[in-house]
């Protein structure tokens, strides 16, 4: 694995490569970083060139400014464009797998620059906003909104767990983990209140461009977890789907699957991918 950066407007994106073949970009969910991927970027790399990224703001993605900024999805989206023109020989393409957060990035990044991707994976994207109970979800963040400034991040995340289910599984204490996992937990637990304060509300409240979407949805997989079945997290995955005349695809775990049961999570995404 080798670590590398790229400038930005407005920023320096850390990102992390490993293997070879045809590149695979990971997208991290909120306040998540390029090390959330480690218990599937090894297997991965046997068979793709995986490119792992901190977004900015957040872990080693420096932003230009000294204060923090209200995170937006289409620059996001954008820096993982400039990413991918940046690593992507001339006339090739790429694979996406964007969990959470990093779904929704990955859903804006194929309606706007289709022509760099062979296909994405949206993992649970949490647009709260296309649900037909939206305004009820929004004002659930909201409150969640209301217990970070008023209660803390201790209060809020508590509230925002309860809310989608109790389907996000307890993170490992850092004294548990060899020393890279360790600086891995040290990094999200800074990052958490910066996706509290500048993230969540606006990134729940995204709506896709379903125009753009469909004229392209086969290159498009809506994924969900199995064990998020009839859960908040599963169903702006499922309603996206159906809309776009498909069904959601199950993949295993929850919404972090990809920690949860690592092995059985790559081999289905290596499966999937290698068909396209």
């Amino acid at each position: 694995m080798r670590a590398d950066t790229l400038r930005v407007p407005g920023a320096t994106l850390y990102h992390e490569i490993r293997g070879s073949g045809p590149v695979l970009l990971l997208l991290p969910g909120a306040g998540g970083d390029a090390a959330v991927f480690d218990p599937v970027a090894d297997r991965l790399a046997e068979r793709f060139t995986v490119v792992a990224v901190d977004p900015r703001g957040y872990s080693r993605s420096r932003l230009d400014s000294e204060e923090p900024v209200d995170q937006r999805v289409e620059t996001q989206s954008e820096d993982a464009y400039l990413l991918l023109e940046h690593l992507l020989p001339a006339g090739e393409s790429a694979y996406v797998f964007g969990g959470s957060s990093g779904a929704i990035v990955a859903l804006d990044l194929l309606a706007r620059r289709p022509e760099r991707l062979r296909l994405v994976v949206a993992h649970e994207p949490p647009c709260f906003a296309v649900l037909p109970d939206a305004a009820e979800q929004r004002a659930f963040i909201d409150e969640v909104y209301r217990l970070f400034h008023e209660e803390g991040p201790g209060a809020a995340s508590a509230h925002f767990l309860a809310g989608i289910g109790g389907t996000l599984k307890p993170m490992p204490h850092a004294a548990e983990l060899p020393p890279r996992g360790a600086e891995m937990m040290a990094r999200l637990s800074a990052n958490g209140p910066l996706a509290m304060e500048n993230e969540l509300r606006q990134f729940t409240s995204y709506v896709p461009d379903g125009t753009a979407l469909a004229a392209v949805s086969d290159r498009l997989v809506l994924a969900a977890g199995r064990e998020t079945r009839g859960h908040l997290p599963y169903r702006p995955a499922a309603l996206l789907a159906e809309r776009l005349g498909g069904t959601v695809t199950e993949f295993p775990g929850g919404h972090s699957g990809f920690t949860e049961l690592p092995e059985e999570f790559t081999r289905m995404l290596e499966e999937m991918l290698s068909r396209r």
